[in-house]
């Protein structure tokens, strides 16, 4: 059974949300929350197997292939990793979870999202998100900020995909949060790295006061 409080970080490219996770897990640790942080596709040693591959192969790997390895490394990842923090009362903070998997292969892949979400609901043995940060950001905006930041020489196999793929999974992650406003909250990501901090703090603690 669940105990601890599970958040994670969703988003596209470019949109901030690596250097917001720094900036709270510093404030965790500064104010002595006990706290994992992991990410994914990855977190366990046999998930970032699987995180090689699906970010740096070079093959032409489908949709629902990709989705299938998704969940072979959540599932290991749940298993290892964030069910056993939970089960000790910590805070777990993820980089992507299977909001991903949905805005990815669901939306910008043209997969069903619900046979998505039924597969994914085996694969953590229906484990949901306390709270889920969206940071929404145009595909222009995202990679005009990585190129500023000498980034794209470096893109990844799934950040290489073309405009029309990236802008579907942004009105996927919308959607998706629209669906469920309790537990997301879309973040501007437009504003400055201070004003999200501080939204991000402010809403954490109120979620949490509210479960504990």
């Amino acid at each position: 059974m669940k105990k601890g409080f599970l958040i994670t970080f969703e988003g596209g490219e470019g949109c901030g949300k690596s250097s917001q996770i720094k900036l709270f897990v510093k404030y965790l640790k500064e104010n002595n929350f006990d706290y994992i942080l992991s990410r994914e596709p990855g977190g366990s040693s046999f998930g970032e197997e699987i995180r090689n591959i699906l970010l740096h192969s070079k093959e032409d790997i489908s949709a629902l292939t990709e989705f299938f390895l998704f969940c072979a490394s959540r599932c290991d990842h749940v298993e290892k990793i964030i069910q056993p923090a939970l089960s000790e009362g910590k805070i777990v903070v993820i980089d992507r979870f299977y909001d991903s998997s949905f805005a990815y292969q669901g939306y910008g892949g043209g997969l069903k999202v619900d046979m998505l979400k039924e597969i994914n609901s085996k694969a953590t043995g229906g484990l949901t998100p306390d709270l889920t940060f969206l940071f929404d950001l145009s595909y222009e905006e995202g990679f005009n900020r990585k190129s500023k930041d000498d980034k794209l020489k470096d893109l990844d196999r799934i950040e290489q995909k073309e405009k029309a793929y990236h802008e579907k999974v942004r009105k996927g992650y919308l959607e998706l949060a629209q669906k469920e406003p309790e537990r997301f909250h879309i973040i501007d990501a437009s504003k400055t790295i201070e004003e999200i901090n501080k939204e991000i703090i402010k809403i954490f603690l109120k979620k949490y006061k509210n479960n504990y």
